[in-house]
């Protein structure tokens, strides 16, 4: 509704319209710089998508937390970060 009334829908809608049209892109070379990825229980994260032109260094899955993980689970946040960047060092 929100998006209807502030008349953003379009400009909200153009992300998905972009990802759903890149597919091309796919082919091209992974990039080098480091990823790391945490998937808490409310979001769904598909690891071969996160690997796939990605230098994917660091992946985890929490049970809680969820969206807004800094709000919901901060203890986890903070450290799968600490660990993503200790792994780099």
């Amino acid at each position: 509704m929100f998006y209807w009334i502030t008349r953003t829908a379009g400009s909200a809608a153009r992300f998905y319209y972009e990802n759903m049209h890149m597919a091309a892109d796919w082919g091209r070379a992974p990039s080098i710089t480091p990823i790391g990825v945490a998937a808490f229980a409310q979001d769904v994260a598909i690891r071969r998508y996160g690997e796939r032109g990605n230098n994917l260094v660091h992946w985890a899955e929490f049970d809680r937390g969820g969206h807004f993980a800094a709000m919901e689970a901060p203890d986890l946040l903070v450290g799968d970060i600490r660990e993503f960047f200790r792994g780099l060092r």
